[in-house]
């Protein structure tokens, strides 16, 4: 029988071993509430798929506490995603980042080109990243059956997820039922963009970012 608890140490405590074990576990984010386990766990991610009954080609975000954790996980940000990034980091921006020969994810993507690609998230939510502190990185998507609307509270999620999951943190309402934007970086494309999903951010926004300060966002 699945757990719901309030956020606490000692759910903390809890939440980390489960995901160290194997589990899989439902989170509040800034935007929606995801459901969630190690990205390293091959078998875990198959539960999350299961849960979901998500279509296996699309992929999982790992969700981070820190910039910091980019590289320690083998990723890279190619350019210009590591500019938008200092400005839309942390938030509901999720940049596909590069993979390095040296990432141990089981959640990497081969691109069309070939590269291996990682969706990667860092939330503007105290209260993940409190979690993501204490769990490490984690793999994630949204905590609803595929094609349904995104759960905005831990009820919702129970309501779709049921005993699909080992443990549910409960964080309160979140914001909306509207997911982070995804961003691909491609130097054929306007800006050296494509916009894969958008969602909380519009894609104006993250388009005249790029031209802030005559033309660019630094170094």
């Amino acid at each position: 029988m699945s757990e719901v608890r309030a956020i606490t140490d000692e759910s903390l405590a809890q939440a980390a071993a489960i995901v160290r074990d194997g589990g899989v576990i439902v989170i509040p984010t800034d935007t929606v509430y995801g459901v969630a386990c190690d990205p390293r766990n091959a078998e875990a991610i198959r539960r999350i798929y299961q849960a979901k009954h998500r279509p296996q080609f699309k992929a999982l975000q790992v969700l981070l506490a820190s910039v910091g954790d980019i590289d320690a996980l083998g990723l890279e940000l190619p350019a210009p995603l590591n500019r938008l990034a200092a400005a839309f980091m942390p938030g509901a921006f999720s940049p596909i980042a590069v993979a390095r020969p040296d990432c141990t994810l089981a959640t990497v993507r081969k691109s069309p080109t070939g590269t291996m690609t990682q969706g990667i998230r860092i939330p503007n939510s105290t209260a993940s990243l409190r979690i993501l502190r204490a769990t490490g990185p984690l793999a994630a998507s949204s905590a609803n059956r595929s094609g349904n609307e995104s759960a905005q509270t831990v009820e919702e999620a129970m309501a779709a997820l049921g005993d699909g999951v080992d443990l549910y943190l409960d964080g309160g309402a979140t914001p909306g039922h509207v997911a982070s934007t995804v961003v691909e970086a491609d130097p054929h494309a306007r800006d050296g963009i494509t916009i894969l999903r958008e969602g909380v951010i519009a894609q104006n926004v993250i388009r005249k970012a790029l031209h802030l300060n005559g033309g660019g966002l630094g170094a």
